[in-house]
């Protein structure tokens, strides 16, 4: 008996992530749900949230301060094509909105995640949901494919202003451009890729703004090795490990509970982040 079709796409998720080190494009929400999620955030951000509560003038975590940011990492759709990588069993560990307004010079230099997060297993998803168009002209993110096969190379910290890495972090490796491929999207599509995998994002340089929302998902079983303590949110199946605090789900948006729960992964994660770094630098 063959596999229905839902089964067979997930199978190709996975086959296709392991192979190549990133999936896309995946159909995750329709375009008015896009559009739905993206009024919210704005929303959030004419209330003064959006620029102050996380590294480099972003919005980390918010899955953890407002219900809307909530549903999204725990769409079913996504957690679908996440389960076929990781098992029945996952953990949201980080999300952060990564907006690029037009005609301005923030990217995002070619490195390696897991190099930075203190984690000590790729069991780990990276997942880019778009809330609007995603374009080579607006910033798209680029890949180097398969680049998720070999060991973590070395990083060397930048600290430009305009980078959205905490620490402009940046592989010590040449990139032949013409080996990359741009992750364009359409508003409700998504990507996966690799914790291992070379990605970098340019400029925008359109009169589109740039938004999107990205949604670390780990493995239960991963362990932090760096910071002191870590957080995490189960969105499905059980932790039956218990090597992170589980954070629960925001009731209502920006409750002090949340916030609070906010800061501490803040502070927890940035331990990590900056392991290594020059203190004066941050």
């Amino acid at each position: 008996m063959g596999r229905a079709p839902e089964q067979q796409m997930n199978g190709d998720v996975a086959n296709r992530f392991f192979k190549d080190g990133y999936v896309f494009p995946l159909d995750v929400l329709s375009g008015d749900q896009a559009a739905y999620y993206r009024r919210e955030l704005e929303a959030l951000e004419l209330q003064g949230a959006g620029h102050k509560l996380g590294n480099k003038h972003q919005l980390n975590f918010p899955h953890v301060i407002c219900r809307f940011a909530h549903q999204l990492v725990s769409h079913p759709r996504l957690l679908d094509a996440v389960e076929t990588v990781l098992g029945p069993d996952i953990l949201v560990w980080g999300s952060t909105f990564f907006i690029k307004e037009p005609h301005t010079d923030s990217y995002v230099s070619w490195h390696q995640d897991l190099r930075y997060w203190g984690l000590d297993s790729d069991a780990e998803v990276s997942a880019w949901v778009a809330l609007g168009p995603v374009t080579e002209a607006n910033g798209c993110m680029r890949f180097v494919p398969g680049s998720h096969l070999g060991e973590l190379l070395p990083h060397k910290d930048t600290f430009a202003e305009e980078n959205f890495l905490t620490r402009g972090q940046e592989a010590d490796i040449a990139i032949n451009e013409r080996d990359t491929v741009h992750v364009t999207l359409a508003p409700g599509q998504a990507s996966l890729h690799h914790g291992k995998l070379l990605h970098a994002s340019g400029p925008n340089r359109s009169d589109e703004r740039r938004v999107g929302f990205a949604i670390n998902y780990i493995a239960p079983r991963v362990r932090q090795t760096v910071a002191k303590e870590d957080y995490a949110m189960l969105v499905r199946g059980a932790d039956r490990y218990h090597h992170f605090d589980l954070v629960p789900p925001p009731n209502t948006d920006l409750s002090a509970d949340a916030l609070d729960w906010h800061q501490r992964i803040l502070s927890a994660q940035n331990e990590a982040l900056y392991d290594g770094a020059e203190t004066a630098a941050r």
